[in-house]
């Protein structure tokens, strides 16, 4: 038996490294005779682990020392209607930029705490691209602006970050977050599920902005409240020990391999030479993603002919390529290429989608 190529959207394939560091340590960790899922968040060897992680994140983003970073749980999700608990009061305006299905997600949970607008949308030419800036009507009172930076079902990304005056910045970055250098500081607030670019699910990575931790726009539940977390060091209540000793062995690995820079000269390449498979097949491939806007981590295309669809996903499981069926939103074609995924997986890929072709043509 042998790992396959998995381009999964998440979770996501992990580096082969990390799970075989993870495969070492997974009866004794550390000298601690048990499973780093068996030892108190509170002793002192998993302090240590969580200290060493944080402080690998903050180097590998440069994070300046005014934010905070926080390990959370829920999902990306669960911080939809969260961070409108934060950050907005009730009835207060909080403007959105949608570029696809999760920021259409998280523009609904915001409903039940503020006071969404929406400020800019592609959904009029089908989430093909980023609403020019000069579009976007943003409020300078708005509690926030929310943005998606990398839409892993319709395949966009945002490459630029806007300029939205002094009002702050929220990004889910679940699937970008690590795969490029990125100016933080530029941010009020950074989340990202961890089953992308960063470990397995169940984990959440924050970085927010001191003095949003200050603001109190109604009465919530510690849990709830960021503050809380950031006052306890992430360990409010018991944390996700596993997710979070998972991703410090991945930004171990990031260092490892030559940091963000090196990464995004990476994703840069496998992007590139993916695209060219589909562009340069003819008409045969189609991804109908304006190029300034093509996603580098989830590469989505269509056959022209739609039948064919399944038979290429059921052909290329068989050749050891997983998880290229699109998510049912949008059907088609999904390759999720991640940190994880080295070029080597991205030209067998190319080569099994010029041999389909040839073979169902």
């Amino acid at each position: 038996m042998s790992r396959a190529w998995n381009f999964s959207a998440g979770p996501a394939a992990l580096p082969e490294d990390v799970l075989r560091r993870a495969q070492q340590e997974l009866l004794e960790w550390n000298g601690a005779r048990a499973s780093v899922m068996e030892v108190s968040h509170r002793g002192k060897a998993f302090m240590d682990l969580a200290a060493r992680a944080e402080a690998d994140l903050r180097e590998l983003l440069a994070v300046p020392r005014n934010y905070k970073v926080l390990f959370l749980q829920g999902g990306a999700t669960q911080h939809f209607a969260q961070i409108p608990m934060n950050l907005a009061a009730d009835g207060q305006r909080a403007d959105y930029v949608v570029t696809g299905h999760w920021g259409e997600k998280a523009l609904g949970e915001a409903a039940l705490y503020a006071r969404p607008h929406l400020a800019a949308s592609a959904k009029t030419d089908g989430y093909a691209s980023i609403p020019e800036r000069a579009t976007w009507d943003l409020d300078p009172d708005a509690a926030y602006v929310h943005i998606t930076t990398n839409e892993t079902i319709h395949g966009v990304e945002m490459r630029d970050i806007p300029e939205v005056g002094e009002v702050p910045l929220v990004a889910d970055m679940s699937s970008d977050i690590l795969s490029h250098p990125l100016d933080v500081s530029k941010f009020g607030l950074i989340y990202a599920g961890a089953q992308k670019n960063i470990g397995p699910s169940g984990l959440v990575v924050m970085i927010v902005r001191d003095d949003l931790l200050e603001r109190r726009p109604r009465p919530l539940p510690r849990i709830f409240r960021y503050a809380d977390h950031a006052a306890a060091d992430s360990m409010l209540n018991t944390p996700n020990t596993w997710g979070w000793y998972l991703a410090g062995l991945t930004f171990d690995w990031l260092k490892a391999q030559g940091g963000l820079l090196e990464m995004e000269r990476r994703n840069r390449a496998k992007a590139d030479a993916l695209y060219a498979a589909i562009d340069g097949s003819g008409g045969y491939y189609r991804n109908r993603v304006q190029p300034a806007a093509r996603s580098r981590m989830n590469v989505i295309f269509n056959l022209h002919d739609a039948a064919l669809e399944p038979r290429l996903v059921a052909e290329a499981e068989r050749a050891g390529l997983l998880a290229l069926k699109g998510h049912r939103a949008l059907g088609g074609i999904r390759a999720s290429i991640y940190n994880a995924m080295p070029m080597e997986g991205v030209r067998a890929l190319c080569g099994y989608m010029a041999e389909f072709a040839r073979s169902h043509g």
